[in-house]
């Protein structure tokens, strides 16, 4: 079903319609801008057009980088998100963990394997957890190694990194190396890093870098960690 907006000269469809912004959505009210102090635009400018120009002259990426660091709660959780969201899209996903070991159970991980999704954990725990950090360290370089080759293999449409940040951090790997493997990806692969600390290098080849930022957090109260909430 397609009408006319008043005064516009042109129809939409419904379903054009319900992707507008709200300001616009009901193109019964809506009534162009006055735009003749504008150089180069008509005054009779469709008002919705303001809206979708800037959309239409977007590009369209192959893949994108996305980061979540900070001091905040939310960094893994936020990209188990994506990780739930690509399934559901039919995306091929992977999960490489590198602190986490094999005898953490978390939920996410329960999830992954429910889902069929392709998972490795690699680490050692934390540092502080550690009775060998010379292992600690090599496992976390080994996490790193079977990543790029992951990165690299055009299998998976999205790559998780889990705790990659504290690889460059602790010195399992570098910097360069690290952001030299999410460069040389495959074209079309997607890749979301957790992680505090980031360092400004790998925020710079990162597309869209969030962080979290805490507040406040009930374990500075004296309460553990929650099952379905942190793990």
């Amino acid at each position: 079903m397609r009408y006319r907006s008043p005064g516009s000269g042109s129809t939409l469809s419904l379903a054009f319609q319900a992707r507008l912004p709200e300001p616009v959505a009901n193109l019964r009210v809506a009534r162009r801008f006055q735009l003749r102090d504008s150089v180069g635009i008509s005054p009779n400018f469709p008002a919705f057009a303001i809206f979708i120009l800037p959309f239409l002259s977007m590009g369209i990426a192959d893949s994108i980088v996305l980061l979540n660091t900070g001091n905040g709660k939310g960094k893994s959780s936020a990209a188990f998100g994506v990780m739930s969201r690509g399934w559901a899209r039919g995306w091929r996903v992977v999960v490489v963990q590198f602190i986490k070991s094999g005898k953490y159970k978390t939920g996410e991980k329960k999830l992954g394997e429910h889902l069929g999704i392709e998972w490795h954990t690699l680490g050692d725990g934390f540092t502080w957890e550690s009775t060998d950090l010379d292992e600690t360290a090599a496992k976390g370089k080994h996490a790193f190694n079977v990543a790029s080759e992951l990165l690299a293999s055009a299998n998976y449409d999205l790559v998780i990194l889990d705790e990659l940040t504290y690889a460059i951090s602790y010195g399992w790997v570098s910097e360069q190396e690290v952001t030299d493997a999410i460069k040389n990806r495959s074209s079309k692969t997607n890749v979301v890093i957790t992680g505090r600390n980031a360092t400004q290098g790998l925020i710079d080849v990162c597309d869209t870098v969030t962080e979290m930022r805490k507040i406040k957090h009930a374990y500075d109260t004296g309460i553990r960690a929650k099952k379905g909430i942190e793990y």
